[in-house]
């Protein structure tokens, strides 16, 4: 089996937010998430039917919650949303590329 560098094969220039899927099965899906001053739409709200468990590798980003509640997450933070949990991202760092590993699970 060859390896692979989760900072490999990221664009110099990203028009939008980049999502790779990693590894997934029926149980769990890994992705790896690239951001650069991107944050999700004013109207739209995340609410998966899985819990979401991620970290950021490289930059920062602020993720809120519907109750207005904001989590500040730099490189080696790590969170976990539970399935249902409405939340956006609010912020990226526009001067550097945010690297998240996000880990979808039952």
């Amino acid at each position: 089996m060859a390896a692979s560098n989760i900072f490999e094969n990221i664009p110099a220039q990203l028009k939008q937010e980049r999502f790779d899927t990693l590894v997934q099965n029926e149980h769990v899906t890994i992705e790896r998430i690239v951001s650069e001053g991107h944050t999700s739409p004013e109207s739209g709200w995340y609410e998966q039917n899985r819990n979401e468990w991620v970290i950021v590798l490289q930059g920062a980003a602020t993720i809120v919650f519907e109750n207005g509640d904001q989590t500040r997450l730099q490189a080696g933070d790590h969170l976990n949303i539970p399935a249902l949990c409405k939340h956006r991202v609010l912020w990226t760092d526009p001067g550097q590329k945010t690297v998240w590993l996000a880990v979808h699970y039952d």
